[in-house]
């Protein structure tokens, strides 16, 4: 039988178990995934974007709604 496949946590980096016994995964428990939810809600972890995409998003360029 084959070994399962493991990840590191990308919270504290234990190694977890990719399966059902593993809950949280890719996180090793609750709390690191809770401590990995608050960096993102504290803007901490962020994905990188051209400046320009939000302008893109709010064109002044659009036809006004009638």
């Amino acid at each position: 039988m084959s070994q399962p496949m493991t990840v590191d946590c990308p919270t504290c980096g234990a190694p977890v178990e990719w399966g059902d016994k593993s809950p949280f995964r890719p996180f090793c428990s609750d709390r690191c995934k809770l401590i990995d939810l608050g960096a993102w809600a504290a803007e901490e972890h962020k994905i990188a974007g051209a400046h320009e995409s939000e302008d893109e998003l709010y064109s002044g360029d659009l036809e006004p709604r009638h």
